[in-house]
């Protein structure tokens, strides 16, 4: 992070740790002034052109400064690392994906992720088309960023361009549109409702327009977010630890165990971003879900130990473990569950198609 958003590092070092976490925090005004939204985004579109390796490293950072700014600006630089993708119109492609590194926008990501039973990219708007576009309307949760957002992604169901029948398209709204809202007060409970938004036909784009290439981008997609949501929690499980090595009170042996685990965790991360970065396919994104869940695992092992270690330190403190501590387990809650993942992988062992739950 001290490398590519420099300004964003020293800032966030001057802010508490648990002003930075509350409801009107400073955290996401930080990140847009520091050029954050630009992190993924190529320099040829003005960003910072962060590899995966590199976007990986500063959300594990990030992670541990401010750990639900990580986690929320997540969302985004997953909406950025496959926007360009998604937009086969080049000018369209230019003007967006330019105007949110350049403006320092955020974008966020509104599927179906928070429905039970239903797929992480499963349309979670309704569409009614007519001549001068669609009309969307419907509700969804980006985490974090319902009142940061400056665009939303989201996923409708329209008419077939090429035939009878329905396909899922991507359409892409401004927040400032007639229509939208959003209700509640915590990130966890932040909802956007789009009633009767009108969507004019060039920001929609349809599945059947991207020449076959969708199931790439959303490899790439995939493996971006748990890449990156993996870094976050690891983030602010390094910050337990980093207080824990600090402490020469706690014996070697304990520390050391800590330090093998959190950097042995990173390591194995770190593998999955750079095999996105020499060129994705099934194969990788099937690595990025094996690394999770190894993560998730020694998470468990090193979060709760670390608290422990840490548990007779003074009340400012010890809100500030606790915290971290909660954030450092929530890699669990973030799709998709490894309950439902247990066929997939199987299936993709022998031969078989790698599908999300």
């Amino acid at each position: 992070m001290a490398k590519l958003l420099p300004e964003l590092d020293e800032s966030l070092q001057t802010v508490p740790l648990m002003e930075l976490e509350g409801p009107s925090g400073p955290g996401i005004g930080l990140f847009r002034d520091s050029g954050g939204p630009g992190l993924v985004v190529a320099t040829a579109y003005q960003g910072r052109g962060a590899t995966a390796l590199d976007a990986l490293r500063v959300q594990r950072a990030l992670g541990s400064r401010a750990p639900s700014l990580a986690v929320a600006t997540t969302g985004h630089h997953f909406s950025m690392a496959t926007l360009a993708g998604l937009i086969p119109d080049e000018g369209l492609k230019w003007m967006l994906v330019e105007g949110v590194a350049s403006g320092n926008f955020l974008v966020a990501f509104g599927f179906a992720e928070e429905r039970p039973g239903s797929g992480v990219l499963s349309p979670s708007m309704t569409a009614t088309e007519g001549p001068d576009g669609v009309r969307i309307s419907g509700v969804t949760r980006p985490y974090g960023l319902a009142r940061s957002m400056n665009l939303l992604i989201a996923g409708v169901m329209v008419s077939r361009a090429d035939g009878p029948g329905e396909e899922p398209a991507v359409v892409v709204v401004p927040a400032d549109s007639e229509g939208v809202s959003v209700d509640g007060t915590g990130a966890d409970s932040e909802q956007v409702t789009l009633d009767d938004v009108e969507v004019p036909p060039e920001m929609l784009v349809r599945t059947s327009a991207l020449d076959g290439q969708l199931d790439v981008l959303l490899t790439a997609g995939f493996a971006w977010y748990r890449l990156l949501m993996t870094g976050c929690h690891l983030g602010a499980a390094g910050a337990l630890v980093e207080r824990v090595l600090l402490d020469d009170r706690v014996p070697e042996s304990e520390r050391v165990q800590l330090l093998v685990e959190t950097e042995g965790a990173m390591s194995a991360a770190e593998g999955v971003a750079r095999r996105i970065d020499d060129g994705l396919d099934e194969s990788t994104l099937a690595d990025s879900l094996y690394v999770r869940y190894r993560v998730q695992d020694a998470l468990s092992r090193v979060v709760p130990r670390a608290a422990e270690l840490l548990g007779d330190l003074g009340s400012t403190t010890s809100d500030e473990v606790g915290h971290l501590a909660t954030c450092a387990n929530g890699l669990a809650l973030h799709p998709p569950a490894r309950f439902r993942m247990t066929g997939p992988p199987a299936a993709h062992l022998v031969d078989g198609p790698l599908t999300i739950a």
